[in-house]
């Protein structure tokens, strides 16, 4: 678990629906630094990340698909 604000940039796919112009585009987006390489990993085999959190110390962290789905980060409480 990383302390709360520790982040790193990610490069990220941002869905239309989600995105302020209204179409798919890819953006750099900070990211928890101790689930970061795992969010990168899902976004390089195209499953793409919504949101993701790890939690900081007091939940279990998780991170959205972009298809709905919803992981479950255990060990980082």
């Amino acid at each position: 678990m990383c302390k709360w604000g520790t982040t790193k940039s990610c490069r990220v796919h941002i869905p239309a629906h989600l995105s302020y112009t209204g179409k798919n585009r890819i953006a750099y987006k900070a990211v928890d630094s101790c689930i970061v390489d795992i969010v990168r990993a899902l976004n390089r085999t195209k499953l793409h990340t919504v949101a993701s959190c790890c939690g900081h110390g007091k939940r279990q962290g998780n991170i959205l698909l972009s298809d709905g789905r919803e992981l479950i980060i255990k060990g980082t409480k």
